[in-house]
């Protein structure tokens, strides 16, 4: 996987705004399973890049450092060689001398070659580990997000859950209402409440009807009485006596 590739994927990735995702999803429950598991896959692509990249930068800080310790062992050997080279001409063994003095050339410009592939490496070196820190960084941002991604789905499936439950629990308040028997003692009560009130209506009747009837034994009375008083003047010829309708005084 090129590192541009590795680059793009941790940007995007790491940069999603899980919330406008959400938001902009039919089903948010299978939006965040799926993204879980893209996550999930990309992490794992993403670390074996990076475990990867940073595995070559090792061989790259191990070649350089074999280079480097190339230049010095070559060095150590250069300086022998002359110095074996200046004994030899100072005994007058001038053709040995030569010899050890061009050995000492040779261990030069092996030492110069470490040097310039060492030098060279030091650039490249440094770029890769810049690379593997920010590839390191968006691995770490990845593992973050998934760690939201989780916990933003953990808390969508809990609060779902909770709203399924609450529309049972209105759905079966809803039941009881329809079907609440308190309505039915109401219209109970004022069945009966009708029935007392004609009870009270008879009971009315009844009472007025039997005050009529002593109404009309007050007027038979009464009636009586006068044809009392008529056969009486009848008879006597005068005005009925006055101590039948009136008071006699006292003392008489």
């Amino acid at each position: 996987m090129a590192k541009q590739s590795i680059f793009g994927r941790i940007a995007q990735l790491t940069k999603a705004n899980v919330n406008n995702l959400i938001d902009q999803a039919e089903d948010p429950k299978l939006m965040l399973d799926q993204l879980v598991r893209d996550y999930t896959n990309s992490i794992a692509d993403a670390r074996n890049a990076v475990a990867e990249t940073i595995g070559n930068l090792r061989l790259l800080e191990q070649d350089h450092e074999e280079d480097v310790a190339a230049a010095a062992d070559w060095g150590t050997k250069a300086l022998a060689a002359s110095r074996k080279g200046d004994e030899l001409r100072t005994a007058g063994n001038a053709a040995e001398a030569d010899k050890f003095d061009a050995l000492a050339k040779v261990a030069l410009g092996r030492q110069l070659s470490s040097e310039k592939e060492a030098r060279e490496a030091e650039p490249t070196i440094a770029q890769q580990t810049e690379v593997v820190e920010r590839l390191k960084k968006g691995l770490t941002g990845m593992e973050q997000k998934l760690q939201d991604l989780n916990a933003k789905r953990n808390e969508l499936v809990a609060r779902s859950k909770m709203a399924e439950a609450q529309g049972r629990v209105n759905d079966a308040i809803g039941s009881i209402n329809v079907l609440d028997p308190t309505s039915d003692l109401g219209r109970f009560e004022d069945k009966i409440r009708r029935e007392e009130a004609k009870v009270m209506g008879q009971q009315e009747l009844q009472a007025s009807s039997l005050d009529a009837q002593f109404e009309s034994l007050d007027d038979l009375d009464a009636q009586t009485e006068v044809e009392a008083r008529l056969a009486q003047l009848k008879l006597g010829g005068g005005a009925a006596p006055v101590e039948h309708w009136e008071s006699k005084p006292l003392g008489s």
